[in-house]
């Protein structure tokens, strides 16, 4: 018989976290997520969003045997900044089994009711700043660093249970030799034309690493504040992300625009880690996914470009291509086979659109859903 069982101790979280290991153990796209980050993020005291809001997480058992697994989530700022009432649910992974799936969602939906919100919406892991979406189109191969992955049948469960549409979000991949580079063989142009505003472009100076993210901070909070449910990163969340980015970052792909020593623009693409982390059985680091991490991590071939925003006031002056030409002369220089842009909104034409131009392919889109709770 199906139920639901709290989680409420250390034990019943590692499960939690588990589950995905042995739902997709057949799949040879799936990609584990670290244990311990996947640890942190849920404990209370561990991450900082739990300074600010709550979740509750939650197993279906068919028997003994582990079904499926969701978290109920309430984001306090992002309902306060954007002024909505939202309650998302997130980590959701299911057997392919409608009565699995509305069980879960249905003991989601609940915990979010008796806190009075009216939308669920989701996936969502915290934030749209966390992993979030659900994987629409584009099955054929592993996730790249930071993005969700899961089998096709979720959207028909998702649907199924009253979900519908509430944006789709795109991933672009851009292959070595098949893209205008342009804007890489105009840099130099460019770089010329923005001195003359005083804008430089420099990469992020690693030994002053906290001074340099406290500036980015200020830099993406504006930049992406008009993006459908944005919420800015508490100095905390982004210190906590900014850490552990830190570990994977290499300074050729974090650039930073400036002008007269402020920081106006910036560009952050990262390693594809997941190269490394679709080797670490069940996401452990002990006791050989340490050293695998440590070694393999110079052989990355592919990059996912995570971010580019220049604040109002300083669009369209030549940064946003700048700073992808400098991507892309290091992409090259570093001989590297494949990028990946993303995500970016669906009906964002102003980035879509000059992704395209430069070669970007569409080659996978996202969903994030919703369902009114009244």
């Amino acid at each position: 018989m199906k139920h639901i069982v709290a989680v409420s101790d250390k034990k019943q979280l590692g499960k939690f976290i588990d589950f995905p290991h042995e739902l997709y153990k057949a799949d040879a796209n799936y990609v584990p997520e670290l244990f311990i980050a996947q640890q942190d993020m849920l404990t209370p005291g561990k991450h900082p969003f739990h300074k600010h809001s709550s979740l509750q997480t939650f197993l279906a058992y068919d028997g003994e045997r582990i079904v499926g697994r969701i978290a109920a989530i309430q984001n306090n700022n992002h309902n306060t900044i954007n002024g909505v009432n939202d309650g998302f649910f997130g980590f959701f992974d299911c057997i392919n089994d409608q009565e699995t799936a509305d069980l879960l969602l249905n003991t989601a939906a609940n915990w979010l009711k008796e806190r009075k919100l009216d939308t669920m919406v989701g996936p969502v892991n915290f934030s749209t700043n966390d992993i979030c979406a659900l994987l629409i189109e584009g099955f054929d191969g592993p996730p790249v660093a930071m993005m969700p992955y899961n089998a096709p049948y979720y959207l028909s469960l998702l649907e199924k249970a009253g979900f519908h549409k509430k944006v789709d979000l795109r991933a672009y991949r851009f292959t070595a030799g098949n893209y205008n580079d342009r804007s890489s063989k105009l840099v130099t142009a460019l770089q010329e034309r923005l001195t003359r505003s005083n804008i430089v472009i420099r990469k992020i100076n690693v030994k002053n690493f906290k001074q340099e993210a406290a500036a980015i901070r200020e830099v993406y909070n504006k930049a992406w504040d008009k993006n459908l449910g944005f919420v800015p990163m508490t100095n905390e969340e982004f210190d906590y992300t900014a850490k552990d980015l830190k570990m994977i970052m290499d300074p050729d792909f974090c650039l930073l625009a400036e002008q007269d020593g402020k920081i106006v623009g910036f560009a952050l693409a990262v390693p594809d880690i997941n190269q490394v982390l679709i080797k670490i059985k069940r996401g452990r680091l002990f006791p050989t996914g340490l050293y695998k991490l440590l070694t393999q991590k110079s052989k990355i071939q592919g990059i996912r470009i995570l971010l580019l925003g220049v604040v109002d006031g300083y669009r369209k002056m030549g940064i946003e291509a700048c700073l992808y030409g400098l991507i892309i002369q290091a992409f090259q220089k570093k001989k590297m086979t494949y990028a990946e842009a993303s995500w970016t909104l669906d009906h964002n034409d102003l980035i879509n659109k000059p992704i395209e131009q430069i070669g970007g392919e569409l080659y996978r889109k996202y969903r994030i859903l919703e369902k009114n709770l009244n």
